[in-house]
């Protein structure tokens, strides 16, 4: 008898759990430390009903114009909280994670770990197509030129 209860109990929760979704972002935007330069970078997660991962690299190219201002290459390991479902149209979430770093302006290289924290919405397109804007604030550490680094920016998301 206790033995058809445990099953029972693992059937149903298997019938009624919600799939777990991945998705891949393609993204560009602007890094506003210490000057604007164009980011890109792509990320791929995994998301359960509100708890969600993903892995995300981005890569902001060096200036030597009037503020210099470094290269930025991040590698960040993310956990999302997102509402279950879009509200009034779009799902907003909020995301912290820890990674990797590269900084680079002329000689000066610098690698390291850092995290950060921000947040942004999906706003549905097209079937799996969304759009994804986000806010992210990098916290850089060791000996980095400029911390916190602010990213803006907009990409395309493919929920699968």
């Amino acid at each position: 008898m206790r033995l058809f209860a445990v099953s029972s109990a693992l059937l149903a929760l298997l019938l009624t759990a919600a799939p777990a979704r991945a998705d891949i972002t393609a993204f560009l935007g602007t890094n506003a430390t210490p000057d604007y330069r164009m980011a890109r970078g792509v990320s791929v997660g995994i998301a359960l009903v509100i708890v969600g991962f993903e892995f995300e690299y981005s890569s902001t190219s060096e200036s030597t114009g009037t503020t210099p201002a470094p290269s930025l290459k991040t590698g960040m390991g993310n956990v999302l909280l997102q509402t279950p479902t879009a509200i009034f149209g779009f799902q907003p979430y909020f995301t912290t994670g820890f990674g990797f770093y590269s900084e680079t302006l002329g000689a000066h290289n610098d690698k390291d770990f850092g995290w950060n924290t921000g947040g942004g919405a999906k706003i549905p397109l097209a079937g799996p197509l969304q759009l994804r804007v986000d806010y992210r604030v990098f916290k850089l550490g060791g000996g980095a030129l400029y911390s916190p680094a602010h990213r803006l920016y907009a990409g395309i998301n493919l929920k699968f």
